[in-house]
C-alpha cells in the first residue's frame, strides 16, 4: 500500500502516540482497548497523523465513559482571567464542566496547569488526589521558553502541547478536507511581509533576515516596522505573494500561526524557518511552503522568489492545496479546555505520571 508523505488531521483527536520514540508501536493500548485498528496504528506510528476536530480517536474510546466530567483549570494562562466558553455551543463536545472554581478541586475529574504560570516552585494543591483524577500539564511555548522544566518530574499523568507525540496533541493549526474547489487568491501587488513583534538581533531569524533584504525587499509590520492595515494581519499580508513565517525557536513540532494564520489563511506562499522540511511535512504538503533549507543562501533563495514573481504558472503550484483542503487556526483557550475534557471522558481509568518530563519535552 502507497501512503503519502502528507495527509490532514482528520481521525485523531486526542491520539494517544508513543512517549518514548515516536515510531514505537502502540501494542499495549490497543490490547488494554480491545480494539482491532491495526491499519490505523501502522499509519499513526510511521509519519502520517490524522486529526479531526470532531471526532474522538478510537485508541481512546471507552464504552463506559462517564456523562459528565469536570475540569479544573488552576492557572488562567499568564494570569488573565476570562469567560470560559461552551464546549457544547462551540465544539460539539457533551458532558464538559470547565471551572476555574479551585474549591472543587476534590470533586475534579483532571487539573489543568498551564506551565508558564506554574513558577519556579509550583503552587499546587495540597491535597492528596485521587488514583483517578489526572493533573494535566499544558504548554504552547518551545523549550526555549519553558523554564523550570527539570522540577516538574513525576508531578503529571498527563502532557498536552503542540507536540505530536503529547498524550492530548493540540496543534496550532491543520488542513482540513473541503469538497473541490476552484483556487481563487487574492490581488498580490506586493512581494515579500514579515510581522514581528519579538525582535532580538541574536536570533537566528532576525540574522537571516538581515542577509536576505540586501537581495530582495521585505516590508516589516509589527513593534519595528509599519502599522498592519485596519490592525489586521490576514488583510495586509493578503497583499503579499510571500511570508517570512519564521518561529522564534526551532524545534520539534513547534509551527505556530505564523504558518497557519499569517501565511495559509493570508493566501501567500510561506517561506519557513523552524524544524526541518520532514517535520513540516507531516503537517502539511511539499509543494505548499518553501524551506530556508531548499537554499545553500539567502542569495539564492532571493533569486528564487524573483523567479516566482516572474512566473505566474510556477507561482500559483504553491496553492494546490487550496483545491481540496481549508485551513483551520486552533482558537486559544477554549479549544484547549474543550479537547482536554473531551479526552478525560473517553480515557478510562490508566493512571501513571510523567517521570522525565523536561528529558521529553526538550529532544
Amino acid at each position: 500500500m502507497k501512503v503519502e508523505s502528507w495527509l490532514p488531521f482528520e481521525h485523531l483527536r486526542g491520539w494517544r502516540p508513543c512517549r518514548r520514540g515516536r515510531w514505537r508501536t502502540l501494542k499495549s493500548q490497543l490490547l488494554a482497548a480491545s480494539l482491532t485498528c491495526t491499519l490505523l496504528l501502522v499509519y499513526a506510528c510511521t509519519q502520517d497523523f490524522l486529526y479531526d476536530p470532531t471526532h474522538i480517536s478510537l485508541l481512546w474510546r471507552n464504552p463506559t465513559q462517564p456523562k459528565q466530567v469536570t475540569v479544573l483549570i488552576w492557572y488562567e494562562p499568564f494570569g488573565k482571567r476570562r469567560r470560559l466558553g461552551d464546549c457544547h455551543i462551540l465544539f460539539n463536545i457533551t458532558g464538559c464542566h470547565l471551572t476555574t472554581n479551585r474549591t472543587l478541586y476534590q470533586e475534579a475529574d483532571a487539573v489543568l496547569f498551564h506551565h508558564r504560570d506554574i513558577g519556579e516552585f509550583g503552587d499546587f494543591p495540597v491535597a492528596t488526589r485521587s488514583a483517578s483524577q489526572k493533573w494535566i500539564w499544558m504548554n504552547f511555548e518551545s523549550p526555549s521558553h519553558s523554564p523550570w522544566m527539570t522540577t516538574l518530574g513525576d508531578v503529571f499523568n498527563w502532557t498536552m502541547s503542540y507536540r505530536v507525540d503529547s498524550d492530548i496533541f493540540v496543534p496550532y493549526g491543520y488542513l482540513f478536507s473541503k469538497k473541490s474547489a476552484k483556487i481563487v487568491l487574492p490581488r498580490k501587488r506586493k512581494l515579500v511581509a514579515w510581522v514581528i513583534s519579538n525582535w532580538n538581533e541574536d536570533h537566528e531569524r532576525v540574522q537571516y533576515y538581515n542577509q536576505l533584504r540586501e537581495y530582495i525587499d521585505i516590508d516589516i509590520y509589527g513593534r519595528y516596522g509599519m502599522d498592519l492595515r485596519h490592525d489586521n494581519i490576514v488583510k495586509t499580508v493578503s497583499e503579499y505573494k510571500f511570508y517570512l513565517a519564521f518561529e522564534n525557536s526551532l524545534h520539534t513540532d513547534y509551527i505556530t500561526e505564523k504558518l497557519w494564520r499569517n501565511a495559509f489563511k493570508s493566501s501567500a506562499v510561506p517561506i519557513v524557518m523552524g524544524p526541518s522540511r520532514y517535520n513540516y511535512e507531516i503537517f502539511i504538503p511539499r509543494n505548499s511552503f518553501i524551506h530556508i533549507d531548499d537554499f545553500s543562501s539567502p542569495r539564492k533563495l532571493a533569486m528564487y522568489l524573483r523567479f516566482l514573481d516572474k512566473n505566474t504558472h510556477m507561482y500559483r503550484r504553491y496553492f494546490t492545496w487550496k483545491k481540496r483542503y481549508d485551513v483551520h487556526v486552533t482558537s486559544f483557550w477554549d479549544e484547549h479546555y474543550c479537547t482536554a475534557c473531551e479526552t478525560v471522558k473517553a480515557s478510562g481509568d490508566e493512571h501513571r505520571t510523567i517521570s522525565d518530563l523536561a528529558g521529553w519535552y526538550e529532544s
